[in-house]
């Protein structure tokens, strides 16, 4: 069976072809088909299944939450069936994902270290029981969390004293109250039209999202340089349904899943970043502020107390040694 990808206007939408009698996998996207994890994940898993199964199982895409709106419940999607499989943020509903969500404070990981590799080195042993009831596919980082304003400059910590910051999850937020800001917890679908109305004065996230979700054209500034942390995601899917696939289809997902998605992934993730952040510097209409050593560490330092006050009150010391490979 042959995979279609269908371009309508904007928007890019992964079809498969039904064949008589095959077994359709549900994959449930929130976010709108064009986002990165269309063609960076969900494409390269339903050709693996499809090519490894001959169109015996095939995996469909519902995108912009045609399946449920919004990232927060995602995981309850899969659990209950809704979905076979589906992506999210473990931010989202930080109280099941404490120990995963240590990836996520600054400074847990450098800049220039890879967010899949150190929640794979953690999940056997101190991950997993975090992901009750399904299989994991993908777990991955984003690119490092960068400063996007409306119509603001930041280059110290000062700068944020005051602002409503929007954040993904209780991380960021405590993140931000460190810096002075005010945390306001948004869905990213929202963000945009928060920014517009003036309900958020900035966002704390990759800059991935300046093209994924058009923020480019609501920002005005940006601030790279301070380890402010990383988001997280997971791509799960139903265990009944991933226990009862046949062999060949378990093969052929078994092939693809775990470090080989994640990495592909997250590469693609920071790829769009760079790409946005290089959009960004050649535009009239935002202003980088690229900060360096010394002007970042005074948010390193502000933000060190965050990071092990977290640690300490999860018992993460353990996961957050294997997430740095110590």
């Amino acid at each position: 069976m042959k995979i279609a990808s269908v371009t309508l206007g904007a928007a890019f939408a992964v079809t498969l072809a039904a064949t008589a009698g095959a077994q359709e996998l549900k994959y449930a996207n929130w976010a709108p088909p064009f986002h990165t994890i269309t063609e960076a994940q969900i494409e390269p898993l339903a050709k693996a299944i499809d090519e490894g199964t001959s169109g015996a199982v095939t995996l469909r895409a519902f995108h912009g939450g045609e399946l449920g709106a919004g990232p927060a419940d995602q995981y309850v999607r899969i659990v209950q069936g809704t979905a076979d499989m589906g992506w999210g943020l473990p931010g989202y509903t930080s109280s099941q994902f404490p120990k995963t969500l240590i990836l996520e404070l600054p400074g847990a990981l450098p800049l220039d270290q890879p967010g899949y590799a150190a929640l794979w080195r953690a999940y056997e042993g101190e991950l997993k029981s975090e992901f009750p009831m399904t299989e994991a596919i993908a777990l991955w980082g984003a690119e490092p969390n960068i400063l996007m304003m409306k119509d603001k400059q930041v280059t110290s910590p000062g700068d944020l004293k005051g602002l409503k910051i929007r954040v993904a999850g209780s991380i960021a937020a405590e993140a931000m109250e460190a810096l002075g800001a005010t945390p306001v917890q948004l869905p990213m679908t929202q963000v945009y039209n928060g920014l517009q109305t003036g309900l958020i004065d900035g966002l704390v996230s990759g800059a991935s999202v300046l093209s994924d979700f058009k923020l480019s054209e609501v920002v005005s500034s940006v601030t790279t340089g301070p380890n402010l942390g990383r988001l997280t995601f997971y791509t799960v899917m139903n265990k009944p349904v991933y226990d009862g696939l046949s062999g060949e289809a378990k093969a052929a997902l078994d092939a693809v899943k775990g470090e080989a998605i994640s990495k592909q992934t997250e590469e693609a993730w920071v790829a769009t970043a760079a790409e946005a952040l290089d959009a960004a510097r050649a535009s009239s209409e935002i202003t980088v502020n690229d900060l360096d050593a010394a002007q970042s560490k005074a948010f390193d330092d502000a933000l060190a107390q965050v990071t092990d006050a977290y640690v300490a009150e999860v018992g993460g010391a353990a996961a957050l040694a294997a997430m740095r490979g110590e």
